[in-house]
């Protein structure tokens, strides 16, 4: 059975599971409540422990169970019996009167499974301090869940305005509420390098920072300022490495974006040298997003970029490194000595085959790392690398998954939350323009109505990316991404068939008071409005 419609007192759990039975009944969870893990669950385990212990003041124990069966009183975790059907990320959560059973093959399954439960107790769960008066009961049901897409994604720029690391756990606390797989990190763009590369050091000594918030903001909207009063800010090394393995511990999966051959003004004013004017070059303030290209012609430019991937690929152990590619100007190439020497040399047309060329070249390097390359739209220009997952921004989906690339879902109307969330914009915090109200996120099929059905499984999922130029803080950040990651997460998650807007906007009222309970600055309103 797939679910569909509920009554109005069924459990509001976001995204919707595959299938939801409603039984009679309740468990009650309680001080004397047991975990009961095999082997594999044991993290998960412990993490589950620990949330509730947070809300509920209980010190819960977590112990080994070699049982695959519930035992009285006791919440079960286990790999046994698991079906093998559901995949990776799927799993059965049965809650009865007398025990909770989570069941997966996988631990990325029984870590969603934990996050369906969580949902079926009341809000207050989410509190991090002890809430009394709250009668801790989970209603019974029997849930058979999986992913309806594999890439399930949230992107972050870092680069126009920095958020600090533990902003980033913040923001991973909530994505994982939503079974959200993927945070993509924006680092470096014209008006930021933001992760430091030991080989390069002024890529963040003076990459990192610029003279304003720029984008003709009130610099007080912001805290990003250095001792001397320069904007910006870096990611250590250690902070990488801490934030990979914070959402590695949420089944999160971080991949690091270094924009190349454009939006890279940052870096040339860092290293001019690899421009083809050399420069001079400062990390742009005004909003421009032209300002800074690669020299595709200079042997210098492509081991400064291999140097840096390498250090990156060290930092990122996932499957994919994404490299931009999107809204690259021409005309220094079209003018440059050593790019036209290039053309010639390669036997290339025009400067859309450099464009190519370059791109090719980058991804044979990361390929040789043991790694994929993701770029936007425009990486097609000139002809698509090999072995390149195209990121759909403006198009190119159709063609890309019918040539046997794969490709992730990110179009502007229905995907950018730097767009308005209302028409009236008096109400709302500036804007980079444009309007993708919550209900058009909700609509979003990430499968192309003219693709054909053997070419379908080439779209990996769907991603929401928040452009930063007019976000300078966290906050704000979080504004613009909730509720609308949550219609994102259902689109993503969840069968279309059970596509429903009335009781989508029914459960996120309940989602609203979570997000109370972790102090999250989303945008407010009723269901009526909240689409406006």
């Amino acid at each position: 059975m797939i679910a569909s419609t509920f009554a109005g007192d069924a459990p509001a759990l976001i995204p919707l599971p595959q299938k939801m039975e409603c039984r009679e009944g309740v468990f009650q969870l309680q001080a004397k409540t047991r975990i009961l893990t095999d082997v594999p669950a044991n993290d998960t385990g412990q993490y589950l422990a620990e949330r509730l212990g947070k809300a509920t003041g209980y010190d819960l124990k977590v112990g080994r169970s070699t049982k695959a069966q519930p035992t009285k009183g006791a919440i079960l975790l286990t790999t046994k019996n698991a079906k093998p059907e559901l995949g990776a990320e799927g799993y059965e959560l049965t809650v009865a009167p007398d025990s909770v059973v989570v069941r997966a093959s996988k631990t990325a399954g029984l870590f969603y499974g934990v996050q369906s439960l969580l949902e079926l107790l009341p809000p207050e769960v989410f509190a991090a301090k002890p809430v009394a008066g709250v009668d801790w009961k989970i209603p019974c049901v029997q849930i058979e869940d999986q992913p309806r897409f594999k890439w399930r994604g949230f992107m972050l720029d870092v680069a126009r305005h920095f958020f600090t690391k533990d902003e980033v756990k913040q923001l991973l606390d909530v994505l994982v509420l939503h079974k959200i797989n993927t945070l993509h990190l924006h680092l470096t763009d014209d008006q930021g390098w933001r992760i430091e590369i030991k080989k390069y050091p002024r890529l963040t000594e003076v990459g990192a920072w610029r003279e304003e918030a720029g984008f003709g903001l009130d610099p007080k909207l912001s805290t990003a300022y250095g001792p001397d009063g320069k904007y910006g800010g870096y990611y250590t090394q250690d902070d990488i490495r801490e934030l990979v393995a914070y959402a590695r511990g949420k089944h999160i999966t971080i991949v690091p974006e270094i924009e190349m051959p454009g939006h890279s003004c940052a870096a040339l004013a860092a290293y001019p040298e690899l421009s083809c004017s050399g420069g001079p070059y400062t990390p742009n303030t005004k909003g421009g997003v032209f300002a800074g290209v690669y020299c595709a012609g200079k042997d210098e430019t492509f081991e400064f970029l291999q140097n840096v991937l390498a250090e990156v690929r060290q930092l990122f152990p996932g499957q994919y490194i994404h490299i931009g590619g999107d809204e690259v100007p021409k005309d220094n190439w079209k003018k440059c000595p050593w790019c036209q020497a290039r053309i010639k040399a390669e036997g290339l047309k025009n400067e859309h085959e450099l464009q190519s060329y370059f791109i090719r070249r980058i991804e044979k390097f990361i390929n040789a790392q043991g790694r994929n390359l993701i770029g936007w739209s425009e990486i097609r220009e000139g002809g698509l690398a090999q072995n390149a997952v195209v990121m759909d921004w403006i198009g190119g989906a159709v063609e890309a998954a019918s040539a046997g690339h794969d490709v992730i879902m990110s179009p502007t109307k229905f995907c950018y939350l730097d767009y308005y969330q209302s028409t009236n914009h008096a109400t709302e915090p500036k804007a980079i323009g444009n309007y993708l109200p919550l209900s058009k996120v909700y609509s979003f099929e990430p499968l192309p109505e003219t693709l054909d059905p053997q070419n379908k499984p080439h779209i990996l999922g769907g991603q929401g990316n928040l452009w930063t130029e007019y976000v300078p803080n966290f906050k704000h950040a979080q504004f613009m991404a909730f509720p609308r990651m949550c219609a994102l997460a259902e689109v993503t998650w969840s069968p279309q068939a059970s596509r429903n807007w009335e009781d989508f906007t029914r459960r996120l009222q309940t989602q609203f008071q979570r997000f109370d309970q972790l102090g999250v600055n989303y945008r407010k309103g009723t269901p009526e409005r909240i689409g406006e």
